[in-house]
């Protein structure tokens, strides 16, 4: 049977306890398909003593080897041939190197069912034209990242009138015009039909800011929607929490904080996290997340600060279905936010660095020169 299928078919998208089986049947599934495609991964399981067949209830997911995302940034796994691969799409490589993340038609389709579903209760979908602030960049065929597919594909929540890119590229390199946005900004705030905001947030307050201190302020037709994501990046001293960031839309755009959405994610776990009504990244059907000690890597219950352990069955072209990234978080229970939805939330706390999760990459690297096999 497709558990996977079955479980991006569920019919609530945050009903975490009562898919419980589901994600553990399609997690083995999965596992055991990469494990047989895959053999580099298969080599990393065979040395951490672990199989597939190991999964035998939800409570042994936590004991399936995780890949961090730094390693992915080192090797190029795959479990699938490269015409399989229909989409290419990398980190931003802000380190100097990147993730290289590759999706089949399978996982393609899911992503849309889970994109429809998860994006529903801030109705971001909608027949309604839109004029779009696009703070992330312009398509180039250089550029195979994450965030700027994913910021393109946001323009198709509604029909487009016009895209704005911040970032555009010239002379092989992208360079920022914020001058032009704010020209677009106001222009189109003078239109009848709404616009929508796009993208990393230190982009978006370093225009906002701008215009605030040159006294531009503007009102932005009803319905006008703050879509920020992709984190702050190399910008993270600049960082502001995020009530500063909502009274700065409202006082330059007069645009309510319940029309600013936020969402999280990563190129190596392409699973959409989008806010609730009260900011909260609930964890939907199609993932789990585990927090996990920074010294001993054991799970920690909820409301403890650890790093994040992402898990998803969704894609089957390249082996990511637990991974270990550099970010800090909180897993808090659902009580805890109030806003109705029943699955736990994730609070993201900041990065740690690179040589804090040296000893988890450095040990799947060894297992895989140990075996003669580079990603």
């Amino acid at each position: 049977m497709d558990y996977r299928k079955k479980l991006f078919q569920w019919k609530d998208p945050f009903d975490t306890e009562g898919s419980k089986d589901a994600f553990c049947k399609a997690m083995k599934e999965n596992c055991a398909f990469q494990y047989k495609n895959c053999p580099e991964y298969r080599t990393i399981l065979d040395e951490k003593g672990f199989s597939p067949e190991d999964i035998k209830d939800y409570d042994d997911l936590a004991r399936l080897p995780f890949l961090p995302t730094v390693f992915l940034k080192h090797h190029r796994i795959f479990s699938m041939p490269e015409h399989k691969r229909l989409i290419r799409a990398t980190s931003s490589g802000t380190s100097g190197k990147y993730s290289e993340i590759g999706m089949e038609f399978g996982s393609l389709t899911n992503g849309l069912r889970m994109l429809l579903k998860v994006t529903r209760p801030r109705k971001l979908i909608s027949p309604v034209p839109c004029h779009y602030i696009i703070f992330g960049y312009r398509p180039h065929k250089s550029n195979k990242t994450a965030i700027a597919k994913t910021a393109l594909g946001y323009t198709f929540f509604t029909p487009a009138l016009s895209r704005t890119f911040a970032l555009k590229y010239k002379d092989g390199k992208y360079e920022p015009d914020l001058e032009g946005v704010i020209k677009a900004i106001v222009k189109h705030s003078k239109s009848k039909f709404p616009m929508r905001f796009i993208g990393f947030p230190a982009y978006t307050y370093f225009t906002l800011k701008m215009m605030d201190e040159r006294g531009i302020h503007v009102k932005l037709p009803k319905n006008s929607v703050i879509m920020l994501g992709g984190g702050w990046k190399q910008f993270y001293k600049e960082q502001v929490d995020k009530q500063a960031m909502y009274d700065l839309v409202k006082r330059v755009l007069d645009v309510e904080e319940e029309n600013v959405v936020e969402s999280f994610g990563a190129a190596e776990h392409p699973i959409l996290y989008c806010d609730c009504k009260k900011h909260h990244f609930h964890v939907p059907v199609y993932s789990r997340v585990m927090i996990r000690d920074v010294n001993t890597l054991e799970v920690l219950p909820h409301g403890n600060v650890g790093l994040v352990n992402l898990m998803t069955p969704m894609i089957k072209a390249t082996p990511v279905l637990s991974i270990m990234t550099d970010d800090l978080g909180i897993l808090h229970d659902a009580e805890e936010c109030g806003c109705g939805v029943k699955s736990p939330y994730l609070e993201i706390i900041g990065r740690v660095g690179l040589k804090d999760v040296k000893t988890c990459a450095a040990g799947a690297s060894e297992i895989l020169e140990k075996a003669g096999l580079k990603g």
